[in-house]
């Protein structure tokens, strides 16, 4: 089943490319132009997570999740143009889980999308075969000839 993908941004620029992108990358994704929206939006859709810009009207970023957090711990990307350490400190102390700087890459996303939802055990641990080896990276070592 696909992880549902909140975008949060009030450029319909930015939610438009990135929900192209997790779409290809098979998540589900919802998107809201504003904090207010996007309260609506998670309460309905219940997403596995949201990406969050802080500037923007009607509600921002910061104010979304003052609200949000007091009712769900679902984890918290913020997509921001804000630089400064200090925003990035209160981000992260309003109780994101990671913070990503514009402009930032596709593939650097979905990563970041992908580390958070295994951390949260959201997804599973990922497994990779080498020939008759199978290394999952919660063990040690790989599991050879199914032993």
């Amino acid at each position: 089943m696909a992880k549902t993908i909140l975008v949060v941004d009030d450029k319909a620029n930015v939610r438009t490319l990135v929900r192209e992108y997790l779409d290809e990358q098979g998540f589900h994704v919802v998107i809201a132009d504003n904090g207010q929206n996007a309260l609506y939006t998670a309460r309905q859709e219940k997403p596995d997570l949201i990406l969050l810009d802080i500037m923007m009207p009607e509600m921002n970023g910061y104010e979304f999740m003052r609200t949000y957090r007091k009712e769900s711990d679902t984890p918290i990307i913020l997509l921001t143009a804000k630089l400064e350490e200090s925003d990035k400190v209160i981000g992260l102390e309003l109780g994101a889980d990671d913070y990503i700087t514009k402009p930032f890459g596709m593939r650097e996303l979905v990563a970041r999308i992908n580390t958070v939802l295994r951390r949260i055990g959201k997804t599973p641990m990922p497994s990779q075969v080498y020939a008759r080896c199978r290394y999952c990276s919660g063990y040690r070592s790989p599991f050879c000839d199914g032993q």
